[in-house]
């Protein structure tokens, strides 16, 4: 059995459980709730349950033993060093796992880490292109299938505007979003396509009313965060003719990555330092280009690497 670990923030979860979802195997997702005592958990030298809440001990699995535990962020690198004290698993960690690596560096059977964040190369280091998710093609294939009748209104190019915000705040300032929506909305209208927008938390209210005034001279439709309605977030990446994505996620701009449509990285300066190394390593990898006064396409392969992530764990581990 494999267990995955399932981080609060669902950014972080998502790159654990992407990964299971393409090893084709099943698995069990444990869900964590963190106390005060995540932030000092990574010194204990073996891992350690007490950054989680006594409820993730309680509700462990006890009619199962898991061969592999697959975890991401770290908050839950000690609980996954724990889990292999214990249970004598493998272990697969996404992302950087902290002051818990200093300890532990050789304990984890593979690190899977971005190569933006420079990790020193190692026998069980795995450098991704931007971050691991749950885009996989069959999901892709899913939502072009759900959607295409929805959306069929509107008229080819279809340029997707995967809106974010400010990082770790709420509320882009409006005036981008207008300068945003207006620019996107002229290089739709000279194709004569269309564009299928969608906010997200980070974008708040003035910023999504500032997005819709720019967007109104082309034909569109925009999907608000929080909406009652299904969100098409799937159905836009699935279906787009070119994708435009705000520079301040790593998960957007990595999921924007995963189909075939040319990707445009724009208003960079909502960036930070870690956002501006991962646009520049898919630059440099001819994934994205910074978003300008064309939606041109180029060659480029659709990105997979929780796909390559999981091939390289049958491989190493000889899951069955």
């Amino acid at each position: 059995m494999i267990w995955v670990l399932e981080d609060p923030r669902a950014g972080t979860a998502a790159q654990a459980i992407g990964i299971a979802e393409r090893l084709g195997m099943p698995f069990r997702r444990l869900k964590m709730a963190w106390t005060w005592k995540a932030h000092i958990a990574g010194f204990a030298p073996n891992g350690s349950l007490m950054g989680v809440t006594p409820a993730f001990a309680k509700d462990l699995p006890r009619d199962e033993t898991p061969k592999l535990v697959i975890s991401a962020g770290r908050r839950s690198a000690p609980v996954a060093l724990w889990l292999k004290a214990r249970f004598g698993c493998k272990l697969v960690h996404c992302m950087s796992p902290g002051m818990t690596r200093l300890f532990n560096r050789n304990t984890f059977d593979l690190l899977v880490i971005p190569a933006h964040d420079r990790p020193v190369a190692a026998p069980n280091v795995m450098p991704i292109l931007g971050g691991a998710h749950r885009v996989s093609p069959m999901v892709l294939a899913q939502a072009e299938a759900a959607w295409q009748e929805r959306l069929g209104h509107l008229p080819h190019p279809r340029v997707a505007l995967i809106v974010g915000g400010r990082v770790r705040a709420v509320g882009m300032p409006p005036h981008l979003a207008l300068q945003l929506g207006r620019e996107v909305a002229l290089l739709a209208l000279g194709m004569g396509g269309s564009v299928m927008a969608t906010t997200s938390r980070r974008t708040g209210a003035a910023a999504s009313d500032a997005l819709a005034e720019g967007l109104g001279p082309v034909l569109h439709v925009l999907y608000r965060w929080g909406e009652p309605d299904e969100n098409p977030y799937l159905g836009y990446l699935a279906t787009a003719d070119a994708i435009v994505v705000t520079a301040d996620s790593v998960s957007m701009i990595s999921e924007a990555c995963a189909t075939e449509a040319p990707v445009f990285v724009a208003l960079p300066e909502l960036a930070r330092p870690r956002h501006r190394m991962l646009i520049e390593t898919l630059v440099q990898a001819g994934q994205v280009r910074p978003f300008a006064q064309t939606l041109s396409r180029w060659d480029r392969e659709p990105l997979d690497e929780s796909g390559r992530v999981a091939d390289e764990i049958h491989r190493r581990f000889l899951l069955d």
